[in-house]
């Protein structure tokens, strides 16, 4: 396998030979472990991080648990693709501090990591390719108080309270509401990203607050559950969702949902087998990249702009 340093050498003779067929081709082997595989929005980062890794003629492989429960799982994976010595690695931390010892042996063997959707408590990543979900989270708080007339109950269920995306969208949330004082935020519940978790998470919030006006989902997975929940409550709410997918755009075209924040999924995969292959080359990367967040509901989502950043 090439090395670092041959790995420079032979992008820069590939680009005095005007990109000719560069002959690291298969040599560079990129690992991405991402937090999960069931939801929509995991397919997107891939096909990003693919359409990448065919322009930098580098092989990835991406992979992740079958639920964002999984923290152990996840960790077993991370530590199987650093066997296999790759030359750089991207992770989207299920537990940024569980997976910061097995980070710690990539650094060891100077094998550059790239986070990506969330980040690591720990200086060890390059960069991170992700959505500002603080102010993300924010945007939808004020969605919220604006569509329930600034006043009133609101529920909130969140994906984890492990990985920097399920806190930093709880907290962005729940920050931001504070701003709007007649809002009372009566309970924070984690349904693991898992839709049926999620659903009686949102039936329970519901039937324990009689007088809920509103509930936000935090990510693809506890939107759609929430909406689940809701619907087979027989109650009518205004509920705000994160990512996108089939289930909550359907549900933002019935009115079932007001609407939510789309990251730029895409962007991210491709943001992060970029900035590993620039890691390769040397080049200094900022400790964030921000891939961008934008709010959509009925009234926008065939912008161009809009659809372009959702995905079924």
């Amino acid at each position: 396998m090439l090395n670092r340093k041959i790995f420079g050498v032979v992008v820069g003779l590939g680009t005095l030979l005007g990109g000719a067929n560069i002959a690291y081709a298969d040599d560079v082997y990129i690992p991405l472990i991402s937090k999960g595989f069931q939801h929509q929005f995991w397919q997107a980062v891939k096909s990003g991080a693919e359409q990448s890794a065919k322009e930098h003629k580098v092989r990835i492989t991406f992979e992740g648990p079958e639920t964002e429960a999984m923290v152990d799982k996840q960790i077993d994976m991370l530590s199987a693709a650093l066997a296999k010595k790759p030359q750089a690695l991207g992770i989207a931390a299920l537990d940024s501090k569980a997976a910061i010892p097995l980070l710690k042996r990539a650094q060891a063997a100077k094998i550059p990591v790239i986070a990506f959707d969330s980040g690591v408590d720990s200086d060890i990543p390059l960069t991170t390719c992700a959505t500002d979900n603080v102010a993300a989270a924010a945007l939808a708080a004020d969605k919220m108080a604006e569509a329930i007339g600034n006043a009133g109950e609101v529920g909130v269920i969140v994906h984890d309270q492990t990985s920097r995306t399920g806190v930093d969208r709880r907290d962005g949330f729940l920050n931001q509401m504070k701003k709007h004082p007649n809002v009372k935020i009566v309970s924070v519940q984690y349904g693991g990203g898992d839709h049926l978790k999620s659903a009686e998470i949102a039936k329970a919030m519901i039937q324990a607050n009689p007088n809920l006006k509103g509930i936000f989902g935090a990510n693809e997975g506890s939107a759609e559950g929430a909406a689940i929940g809701i619907k087979e409550a027989g109650k009518k709410l205004v509920l705000i969702g994160f990512d996108s997918g089939k289930e909550q755009k359907a549900n933002i075209t019935s009115g079932l949902m007001l609407g939510a924040i789309t990251q730029n999924p895409v962007g991210i995969g491709k943001c992060t087998v970029d900035s590993a292959v620039k890691a390769l080359k040397g080049e200094k990367l900022p400790p964030k990249i921000d891939t961008g967040f934008f709010w959509y509901d009925k009234t926008n989502m065939s912008d161009p702009k809009i659809a372009a950043v959702l995905y079924d």
